[in-house]
């Protein structure tokens, strides 16, 4: 591979970035380019591939290849590519509307799948493109234009929900926590196959300080809980902690119980069940949150065995002949009499 010398603004590209002033995209943005720009690989050799909301506009901002596809199916069109494509790096850009609700079974068929993409979930908790409606993510009882008394759905928790697709690669992160921000990325692109961040993302015009509990000055230090691979899960300035009872995570007094009670975090953990946990601690961006990796382990990606597949049949029976193919098995004749069907 070579290596070049890039700076954030080699991956800018010469397109007006249209979001809201203050919106939180800005920041991710920026995280993304300056990332991509400190590995010097070339810049042809990333796709983003988005679907349709504010999140989705990412492409164009992105001096790479990219695809603003159709609402919820980035997923799928990235499967194709990198399915046919295993020496690009492939990146998939979507909203908490786009990916879990018309792009729900795309987004956890491609994690189940491990197909060797990274997936980004935009999580604000609302629908800003279509000027905000209730959204997937948001919290029961939530007032907006959509549903003015309140919503009734249950929401959705997307670590949960990727955890649950036995997802190889899962965390989270904050937006404005660029250094925070970019230690994942760097993690994700390491990790061969499906790899999903849910990156908690304010939308200052609809759903503002919405992550007020994980991001203000006095709220932080009470609520996040930083997930450190190898390290006992302590937060609140060591006063609280993780441990396991029966099966669940509990938020503890550190004093309270015996330091080797306390949870050490294993994101290499072959069994999901300890990081289901551990995302169930909170339902949303409320109280005690993790941010960090959950779960980072190894399995054949989708795309390689596929290929893999394909090169065993080829060498046992040569290239095929798809015009055989079609006419192998199943074929209908059509007459002006009716049809007739036959298997040859």
């Amino acid at each position: 591979m070579t290596t070049l010398s890039y700076s954030r603004a080699d991956f800018q590209t010469d397109q007006e970035v249209r979001w809201c002033p203050g919106c939180g995209d800005y920041t991710i943005l920026a995280s993304v380019q300056q990332f991509l720009a400190a590995l010097g690989r070339p810049r042809e050799e990333f796709v983003f591939v988005s679907g349709i909301g504010c999140a989705s506009r990412f492409p164009y901002y992105m001096n790479t290849y990219g695809m603003h596809s159709i609402h919820g199916r980035a997923p799928a069109i990235a499967t194709g590519l990198a399915s046919t494509r295993p020496d690009l790096s492939i990146w998939v850009v979507t909203g908490d509307g786009d990916g879990l609700s018309i792009g729900g079974n795309h987004l956890i068929h491609a994690l189940r799948r491990n197909v060797n993409m990274k997936i980004l979930l935009f999580n604000n908790q609302i629908y800003g493109l279509t000027k905000g409606q209730y959204s997937p993510t948001s919290e029961v009882g939530k007032t907006t234009k959509s549903t003015p008394y309140g919503s009734i759905d249950y929401p959705f928790n997307p670590v949960s929900l990727a955890l649950g697709a036995e997802a190889t690669f899962v965390a989270r992160t904050l937006d404005m926590d660029r250094p925070h921000t970019q230690g994942i990325l760097e993690k994700a692109y390491a990790h061969e196959g499906a790899a999903f961040i849910e990156i908690y993302q304010n939308c200052n015009v609809f759903n503002d300080k919405a992550f007020i509990q994980l991001t203000g000055k006095e709220e932080r230090v009470h609520n996040r809980i930083d997930l450190e691979h190898g390290k006992p899960i302590v937060f609140d300035e060591g006063a609280k902690a993780v441990v396991m009872r029966d099966g669940h995570a509990t938020v503890v007094d550190s004093s309270t119980v015996d330091p080797k009670a306390i949870l050490v975090h294993d994101e290499t953990r072959p069994d999901p069940s300890v990081a289901f946990a551990l995302s169930r601690l909170s339902h949303g961006p409320y109280g005690p949150t993790p941010l960090g990796v959950f779960r980072n382990v190894s399995r054949p990606p989708y795309d390689a065995e596929l290929n893999r597949q394909i090169a065993e049949a080829k060498s046992k029976k040569g290239e095929g002949d798809l015009a055989q193919l079609i006419r192998s098995a199943g074929t209908w004749t059509v007459t002006t009499e009716g049809v007739e069907g036959h298997f040859n």
